[in-house]
């Protein structure tokens, strides 16, 4: 899997290539990641990426040809990503599907955003990672790269923990404990000190189903239920 930054902020990356999920991926030699300063690509003695916009206005714009001419050195077939609040809501599902593309390229908005002609010359894949502002694009790239990083194969030491994750079938995950079995009066779950790997099994798959129901009942109308997790929903859905 190949990942691209392409940003005015390239020190901003440092942690995220350091520690964690990516840079463990890297080190193994799973993930290749590179982040492109785009002031590189800038012309003028300045190396400015942005400008004033035409008909006025707050705020600046990026420009277009540092972008294209980012895009034009990285190379290959690479699926472009830009960081948008006017792109699809980013979720488990896509981040599946930029783990399919292989290489991906993710372009990091400022101020305004870039210049229209980004989009008709690049047609890149906006996503957004919710409704709501921040300062630029690094971020929600990081984000979504971390999401793709560790669901490439041999990242995760333990491959069945991304399995169980929350939104991996569409379900919030069930609670998880540890030692010691009590703290100030809470108990672990009895079931989950028995031993009994099928008891435990349905224990978690009910409370992912209460967690959802509780916490984010729209899941519920996309996440793809087996019988069995059916039988338990209408049976939760009864004691209320």
């Amino acid at each position: 899997m190949r990942i691209d930054f392409v940003t005015i902020f390239p020190h901003m990356f440092d942690p995220l290539l350091a520690e964690g999920v990516i840079a463990r991926g890297i080190k193994q030699g799973l993930i290749d990641v590179r982040v492109w300063d785009l002031r590189e690509f800038a012309t003028d003695k300045h190396r400015s990426t942005d400008d004033e916009a035409y008909g006025g206005g707050p705020g600046m714009v990026m420009l277009a040809e540092p972008v294209l001419r980012a895009v034009e050195k990285i190379g290959g077939a690479p699926h472009l990503v830009m960081t948008s609040p006017k792109g699809r809501r980013f979720d488990q599902n896509i981040a599946q599907e930029l783990l399919m593309r292989n290489h991906v390229i993710f372009l990091c908005g400022r101020y305004e955003g870039f210049d229209e002609r980004v989009r008709e010359i690049l047609n890149p894949e906006e996503l957004s990672i919710g409704d709501f502002v921040v300062s630029g694009g690094e971020l929600p790239a990081m984000l979504m790269a971390d999401a793709v990083g560790r669901l490439v194969e041999g990242v995760v030491g333990n491959a069945d923990s991304v399995v169980a994750d929350s939104f991996y079938d569409g379900l919030l995950d069930y609670p998880h404990y540890t030692r010691p079995e009590e703290i100030r009066g809470r108990r672990v779950p009895e079931v989950l000190l028995s031993g009994h790997h099928e008891n435990i099994r349905k224990w978690r798959k009910e409370q992912s189903l209460r967690e959802t129901l509780r916490k984010r009942p729209d899941l519920l109308k996309t996440a793809e239920l087996d019988e069995e997790a059916k039988e338990i929903l209408r049976r939760i859905e009864n004691e209320k």
